[in-house]
């Protein structure tokens, strides 16, 4: 049970203003990139993001809407 519980957990990040919030770490996993990439998008200003603390969080809806923007269909 105690099990299952940490499962959840983990895959319901918790809302923070009603939005999805992901750590560096989470992204680089979803965008298969390393987490100095993910620096070097910071410092570029091409990833948005917002410091708590020490911690980087990257807004869900942000980084999807720079996806799209980057986004090139088939030639």
């Amino acid at each position: 049970m105690a099990k299952d519980a940490a499962t959840v957990a983990d895959e319901n990040q918790p809302l923070l203003g009603g939005e999805h919030y992901l750590t560096d770490r989470e992204l680089s996993e979803r965008l298969k990139i390393s987490r100095r990439t993910l620096q070097d998008y910071r410092n570029n200003g091409i990833l948005p993001y917002r410091q708590l603390g020490g911690k980087i969080l990257y807004r869900e809806s942000d980084i999807e809407r720079v996806l799209q923007s980057c986004y090139r269909g088939k030639f």
